[in-house]
């Protein structure tokens, strides 16, 4: 019952960032810490990344517990001399940017649930934002990260560290989710496409009681040395790239060691449809005879390379090419621009062809996602 209640208020990225941003407008003395534990892979160490984004006047500050061995590599002695009189101050280690006076920061300690020797230094931290003598910037925000208990790779907290801070789960993002995302940070269309095609990818360990039922994924109960998570896409997203310099074979292998031996295979099947994709340079300079792919994966292939890559260049071009595919690749493309992070929306949305095309096709919008 406790892990059904955990999966049903599972936070998504977004509001795990609104979450700890709000401790901004809370009391100094009455800030809350959240430890937020989620699916190894999943983006917890995304957040520091995005709240660094959203706070400009904060400094980003990313505190390794993995790194670390015990308390003393959180304060070190360091000897003065007052008055003739010797003594002993502490010296923070310079990763926690206690150095840093005059600015506000935003402080993630990752992978705290694996270091319990830590724990009971940073519990001042957590609790009344000081480490040592050091009193933190009355604006400050601190979090932390660890895995969920249920992966068992050694994440475990101490009940007088778990009274003093807010656990929150994270949830994986779904296929829809990762897919705009990757749109904004340059992954493989291929990769994308197949994302879209296998939504299963991103399912919880927790929702699949027989690991054969989803082979693609961690599960405790399996022996898995690789697998599918959005860290480890990324990473054959990287090795997918690099295809034109490797044989099937190599790519393959690679891929195996990097998402598992059934996803590898699985991506290749997909990625061999590649070879039907117009080139971009065909539908800049020849939008209205370009090649049209024969598949509905390989359109949505196309399309995906094309949030990706577009530039203000060939726009009108891609706007020539575009009535050309489908009714749902079509919706699929203005979607794609609709998705409130996409990072060319400003350009699209403004262009001349754009807009009639838009006001021709408005019923289309919500005829599919991303």
């Amino acid at each position: 019952m406790n892990n059904q209640a955990q999966s049903m208020y599972a936070l998504s990225p977004d509001q795990v960032s609104d979450a700890i941003k709000s401790q901004l407008h809370v009391d100094e003395e009455d800030k809350n810490t959240l430890i937020v534990e989620g699916h190894m892979g999943s983006g917890k160490s995304s957040i520091l990344k995005t709240l660094d984004a959203q706070l400009p006047k904060h400094k980003a500050i990313y505190f390794d517990c993995t790194t670390k061995a015990d308390a003393g590599d959180l304060m070190m002695p360091k000897f003065k001399d007052l008055e003739g009189n010797d003594y002993v101050t502490f010296a923070t280690n310079e990763e926690l940017g206690v150095h840093i006076k005059d600015q506000p920061l935003i402080i993630m300690i990752d992978e705290v649930g694996k270091n319990k020797s830590l724990q009971n230094p940073l519990n001042r931290l957590f609790q009344e934002r000081m480490i040592g003598m050091n009193k933190l910037h009355p604006d400050t925000l601190v979090f932390a990260t660890t895995n969920i208990g249920a992966e068992g790779v050694g994440d475990m907290f101490m009940p007088h560290t778990c009274n003093r801070v807010t656990f929150v789960r994270m949830r994986k993002p779904n296929n829809t989710e990762w897919i705009e995302w990757g749109i904004n940070n340059d992954i493989d269309h291929s990769l994308l496409g197949w994302c879209k095609d296998n939504p299963q990818l991103f399912a919880s360990f927790e929702d699949v009681k027989d690991p054969d039922e989803n082979p693609w994924i961690f599960h405790p109960k399996a022996f898995r040395r690789s697998f599918f998570t959005p860290r480890s896409g990324h990473k054959a997203s990287n090795w997918l790239k690099q295809r034109h310099l490797l044989d099937d074979q190599t790519l393959t292998a690679a891929l195996m060691g990097t998402i598992g031996d059934r996803a590898a295979m699985d991506l290749m099947a997909f990625v061999t449809l590649a070879d039907q994709l117009p080139t971009l340079q065909s539908i800049k300079d020849n939008p209205k005879s370009a090649k049209v792919p024969d598949s509905a994966a390989a359109i949505c292939m196309v399309v995906y390379r094309t949030l990706s890559a577009l530039d203000k260049d060939w726009l009108n071009s891609w706007m020539d090419y575009l009535p050309r595919l489908d009714t749902e690749a079509q919706a699929m493309f203005a979607n794609g621009v609709r998705a409130p992070k996409y990072s060319k929306q400003s350009m699209v949305m403004t262009n001349k062809k754009f807009t009639e095309w838009a006001m021709k096709n408005n019923h289309l919008y919500t005829a599919d996602k991303v």
